[in-house]
């Protein structure tokens, strides 16, 4: 059985979903070919989505957002009257939607990663599950999205594919900007934004350990992996989430204490 309940935090409504539940949510979708934006905001997200207004109005008017960061979770055990289940990422939902959907006959297109990723990573899940229809894959060239040209080319292959759910992994907010735009010309079921998910499926980057993914530390990890690149975005940036939470939390104490009030009036009225 799927859950559609939400928990509405940060501006955003994230699906309170397990692994298993958001994966049926989207292999349903996929074969009753609805179509909307499929994201998994992290910290990361929220941060970039407090100055880009374009990225926060798509991540607001997605078809599903599941929460991909531990933060996100605990914060939502720690204020939110329905608290999220779990941490729901990208790199997850790759294989556990190709898993349900080489059952179900659901077909998938790639669209990302570096030259000949997407087709690695199709030739990976293809064989951990047989019967998978993964009816294209393809690397854009570098500042596709700026091609008009390119994207109408890419529009068009992914519509001949016949494919029913597209995954595109360019990075955000680029992923989700692409997707966006051309979303009214695809005629595919849901779009996902999963980022680095083919590497991880093709076996060319190494994902984090276990214990580092369920401790909330898969960000150490990969900027031990890459303290060049990824520095600045976890040690910079992404500490502005600490204020993004206090006025999260603040928000949620005023409706508390409103409610509160209303009760007390109520209660005197009667």
């Amino acid at each position: 059985m799927t859950n559609e309940k939400v928990v509405k935090m940060f501006g955003l409504s994230f699906n309170a979903c397990t692994l298993e539940q958001a994966t049926e949510l989207i292999v349903a979708a996929g074969e009753s070919h609805r179509k909307g934006l499929v994201d998994t905001p992290n910290v990361d997200h929220l941060v970039q989505m407090d100055e880009d207004k374009e990225m926060r109005q798509l991540f607001e008017h997605a078809m599903f957002s599941f929460a991909d960061g531990m933060p996100l979770v605990w914060f939502s055990k720690l204020f939110m009257q329905s608290p999220l289940p779990e941490r729901v990422t990208g790199a997850d939902l790759l294989p556990s939607v190709a898993h349900m959907a080489a059952d179900r006959g659901v077909k998938l297109f790639f669209l990302g990663g570096n030259p000949g990723v997407a087709e690695q990573a199709a030739t990976a899940l293809t064989q951990l599950n047989p019967g998978l229809q993964v009816v294209g894959a393809y690397s854009p060239p570098f500042g596709f999205e700026h091609d008009e040209q390119e994207s109408t080319r890419i529009v068009t292959m992914i519509n001949e594919s016949g494919a029913d759910i597209l995954f595109v992994g360019v990075g955000a907010p680029k992923q989700e900007k692409w997707a966006g735009s051309h979303l009214s010309e695809l005629h595919t079921g849901p779009v996902l934004g999963v980022g680095a998910s083919f590497d991880f499926a093709a076996g060319t980057v190494k994902r984090a350990p276990l214990f580092f993914q369920r401790s909330g530390l898969e960000w150490l990890w990969r900027l031990l992996k890459e303290p060049t690149r990824m520095w600045e975005r976890y040690i910079i940036r992404d500490s502005r989430f600490v204020r993004l939470a206090f006025i999260e939390w603040r928000k949620i104490r005023r409706r508390i204490r409103r409610k509160s009030r209303r009760k007390v009036s109520d209660n005197i009225l009667k």
